[in-house]
């Protein structure tokens, strides 16, 4: 009962904004994100310490227009997520996104062993649900059920629409390595922090995370090539996706190198969120007084 007494609502306001022109919804998020900020003080003040934390530098007025940046991005890169099946083909691919580096993955999945594409909670970063395979990668997703499985069945079918296949991250391992064999890229968000058997504390902006090490271990193991990919949204509402150069993680899988090579794609994720501060996670409580005594 509380499962659908969510879901109704949801789905009300879900349904309101697909039938939207694109404009008058994405700009309805940004005026829901703002108002979001002023029902979320908490979070607010965890953005605050993380960017103060993060960029010491930073004065307290721009930390405050970052803030607010941030908010509103979140409200419309929501609205946009519930509506990114609505993307038609090759004709919005041309008219809403700029792809930088396409070749970068091509010359990966050449390889024969799969790509691992690295990414975080930056800009759209739901946007490779729709143009990956309107670019004609075979791609896979690796996501984090919703508490409620109405909601999550939802965004599952919007993920998979285009031809993706998404892989519950609960069983993650089994279902990377299956996607690699068939020569699938393989999309993570790896900023979210987790602890416990099988991550470690590696430092991210100069402090100690929590970041998982089963892709550095399935990476160094069997030598699957990484590419960091991150798609910015600009003010008018359009994107811009990059695809970095491939790279491999070397050495063996003692601790040290499982800490050094989980050390280098934390920098890879850093470095997509310094890109443009203002659209990631900030938030989300990422570092953990655990992770830093």
């Amino acid at each position: 009962m509380r499962n659908w007494l969510e879901y109704i609502p949801f789905i009300c306001i879900a349904s309101f904004v697909r039938v939207l022109p694109r404009s008058w919804a994405l700009n309805l998020g940004k005026r829901l994100g703002q108002l979001a900020q002023c029902f979320q003080g908490r979070r607010v003040s965890i953005s605050r310490d993380n960017l103060h934390k993060a960029f010491p530098e930073m004065s307290d007025p721009e930390v405050t227009a970052t803030i607010s940046a941030m908010f509103k991005h979140l409200g419309i890169s929501f609205i946009d997520m519930l509506r990114i099946d609505q993307y038609r083909g090759q004709q919005d691919l041309d008219l809403y996104f700029e792809i930088n580096g396409q070749e970068n993955l091509s010359e990966a999945l050449e390889l024969g062993r799969g790509c691992i594409v690295l990414s975080a909670h930056v800009g759209f970063w739901e946007a490779g649900s729709f143009f990956m395979p309107q670019l004609g990668f075979k791609t896979n997703v690796v996501t984090k059920p919703m508490r409620n499985p109405l909601v999550d069945t939802f965004f599952r079918r919007i993920r998979e629409s285009k031809g993706n296949h998404v892989i519950n991250s609960r069983n993650g391992a089994r279902g990377i390595l299956k996607s690699l064999q068939q020569n699938s890229a393989v999309c993570i968000l790896l900023d979210q922090h987790l602890k416990g058997q099988g991550s470690i504390a590696a430092p991210f902006f100069g402090r100690p995370a929590h970041t998982t090490t089963i892709i550095t271990q399935m990476a160094t193991r069997y030598q699957i090539p990484l590419i960091a990919a991150f798609s910015y949204r600009q003010p008018d509402n359009t994107y811009q996706c990059h695809f970095s150069k491939m790279f491999l993680l070397e050495g063996d899988l003692s601790a040290e190198n499982i800490l050094a090579n989980t050390t280098l794609i934390n920098q890879q994720i850093e470095v997509g969120i310094r890109h443009d501060i203002s659209q990631w996670f900030w938030l989300h409580r990422r570092w953990r007084r655990c992770c830093e005594k």
